[in-house]
């Protein structure tokens, strides 16, 4: 079966929300869930084994200084008297020619650095916000027409 091209992902409506916020002034996000494992050598074979143990959530976002909220938030861990910012992100995509919307929610999302300054003359400010995270949910998922058992069948 050919590729559609219409029905690929256009970058251009993907979405950040914090705390029911959308975030317009981003331009780029990133989160990843790596898989932890162990290696297991194994008897009669030059061929490793590998054994889940667990996952890391790691995460960016890239976008347009707009506001100094992300100072004061993140930057509430500097205040002794104070907890650590810890929040959810909602990632979405809706391009509205897929077979549908994606939204993950990022659960105990901690920034891992406070953006405190950095410009360059001529130039627009932006922000990056790396973070971790310790759980999500696939809240929407986008499906085609097409199962996997026939794509399988099909790509033999």
């Amino acid at each position: 079966m050919a590729l559609d091209a219409t029905r690929t992902i256009n970058g251009t409506y993907g979405e950040v929300w914090c705390e029911g916020v959308w975030l317009t002034n981003v331009k780029q996000a990133e989160a990843v869930a790596e898989i932890d494992k162990e290696e297991i050598p194994r008897s009669g074979t030059r061929w490793k084994g590998h054994k889940s143990m667990g996952l890391t959530g790691t995460g960016n976002i890239t976008g347009y200084k707009i506001t100094s909220e992300f100072i004061r938030r993140i930057g509430s861990i500097a205040n002794d008297r104070s907890k650590p910012f810890v929040t959810e992100l909602i990632y979405k995509l809706n391009d509205p020619e897929s077979f549908g919307a994606e939204r993950i929610r990022l659960k105990g999302v901690q920034f891992d650095r406070i953006p405190l300054s950095s410009f360059e003359v001529n130039t627009i400010v932006e922000e990056e916000l790396p973070f971790t995270f310790s759980g999500y949910d696939l809240l929407d998922e986008i499906k085609s027409s097409t199962n996997w058992d026939n794509f399988n069948r099909n790509a033999q």
